[in-house]
């Protein structure tokens, strides 16, 4: 198991880790993603920003996360714990369905949490849809706060915002 900074000519084998992942995610009732959701177009924006991490067993891409310190401006409403504001953001976090339940995630949001500390930061932040038990569960089990929620797409329910102090 490795994770390292994904690259743009990954980009087929990124969205097809995602595209299981969604399907995976439609299956169990979540709609949080769809096919128009993430798209080709965010996740080429990420690796070109070079904050877009993958993870990789037997060098086949198993799951993929985004970790920068652009928040959604609906995130200036929710009161952090982190009032010096000096947080990374995790986005896009997604698994192969066919790896769900064997710790990937937890390793992703483990290095997310390495790159606070490397980088001598205080917290970090992320959001998920309120009809996403699993994700919810997810971050409650790693430690994470519910902090509030926002609303970021029209014609969707809100999401929630966790933080977590390193």
């Amino acid at each position: 198991m490795k994770i390292r900074k994904g690259r743009v000519f990954e980009i087929d084998e990124i969205m097809d880790m995602y595209s299981s992942c969604v399907k995976g995610m439609i299956a169990a009732n979540i709609d949080q993603w769809d096919s128009s959701y993430p798209n080709k177009e965010v996740i080429l924006e990420d690796l070109k920003n070079e904050t877009f991490y993958i993870l990789t067993i037997d060098e086949k891409i198993i799951g993929g996360i985004n970790i920068d310190n652009i928040q959604d401006k609906t995130y200036l409403d929710i009161n952090w714990k982190d009032t010096e504001n000096k947080f990374l953001v995790v986005h896009r976090l997604a698994v192969r369905k066919e790896y769900w339940k064997k710790g990937i995630g937890k390793e992703l949001m483990n290095f997310a949490e390495l790159l606070v500390k490397q980088k001598k930061l205080n917290s970090i932040r992320l959001d998920t849809y309120n009809t996403n038990p699993i994700a919810i569960n997810f971050y409650l089990n790693l430690g994470y706060t519910k902090k509030g929620e926002i609303y970021l797409k029209p014609n969707k329910n809100e999401y929630y915002c966790f933080e977590k102090l390193i």
